[in-house]
């Protein structure tokens, strides 16, 4: 009973340490000040509209946008047909394929970066929304992968079976048997594609000019030369659709689909 409960107070005290320098963040945000200051000096939403009145942060929001929609959908069809090949076959080089597949998890993106920037120099795409795009495909599609794989399961495979057996076509059976078996871990692999994507900066800093932008991007340049408020509205809006999105992973298909092992 004692140490359940010393395990409690732990978990809070981290889960604090953790949300602690969010809510500065946010505080810092709303305050009167023309500089950064927390607790908050007055309140008022005035930097929110600096930020709107700015086109270039419109448009880098835009840009973010588009781009973690375009990497997730791209992941998505990069990675079901791999994780359906790999959990319902064997076939030579299956396990480098896979290791080959989740090795962006452990790469480090400034590395990514800096190889896709030269690749793309070569193809005459250097620093283009293409190279942006496929960039970002590139470090979100394990996401997916490791989402969808722990769905695949043997028992699966004998509905799949029996939905042959009964005439069903394979694309039939993948409608109406395989997809609604994987679709929580689709989903759940799809929404941190798209958070992954969205807060992506080493990558992105390689392949982004002054009319193509990233919010992240964007941010990291402008705190290099001015630190106000403005950059605490910002991040405060990153922050609010990082937490959107995990709120609705967690309607949707419940965070323990994150857990669960092949």
């Amino acid at each position: 009973m004692i140490a359940r409960v010393l395990l409690r107070i732990v978990a809070w005290a981290v889960m604090t340490y953790l949300v602690l320098p969010l809510v500065v963040i946010i505080g810092a945000s709303l305050t009167a000040t023309s500089y950064l200051a927390f607790p908050p000096q007055g309140l008022t939403l005035d930097w929110y509209g600096r930020m709107l009145a700015d086109t270039s942060y419109v448009a880098a929001f835009g840009t973010s946008t588009a781009l973690a929609l375009a990497a997730t959908a791209g992941a998505v069809l990069l990675a079901l047909p791999a994780a359906l090949a790999i959990a319902r076959h064997d076939f030579p080089g299956k396990r480098t394929l896979l290791s080959l597949l989740m090795s962006p998890l452990v790469l480090p993106h400034v590395v990514l970066g800096a190889a896709l920037l030269q690749y793309c120099a070569a193809l005459g795409l250097m620093r283009s929304f293409a190279a942006l795009l496929v960039g970002h495909v590139v470090i979100v599609t394990p996401f997916v992968l490791r989402s969808v794989l722990p769905q695949l399961t043997p028992e699966q495979r004998a509905l799949e079976e029996a939905s042959a057996d009964l005439g069903a076509r394979p694309f039939e059976t993948f409608l109406l048997v395989v997809l609604p078996q994987i679709r929580g871990g689709l989903t759940s692999g799809a929404i941190f594609a798209f958070i992954s994507s969205w807060i992506n900066v080493e990558l992105s800093i390689f392949n982004t000019t002054a009319e193509l932008t990233t919010i992240p991007v964007k941010l990291f340049n402008y705190v290099q030369y001015t630190i106000d408020p403005v950059i605490a509205a910002v991040s405060s809006i990153t922050i609010a659709v990082a937490a959107f999105t995990i709120v609705l992973l967690d309607l949707t298909v419940g965070l323990h689909v994150l857990s669960k092992r092949r």
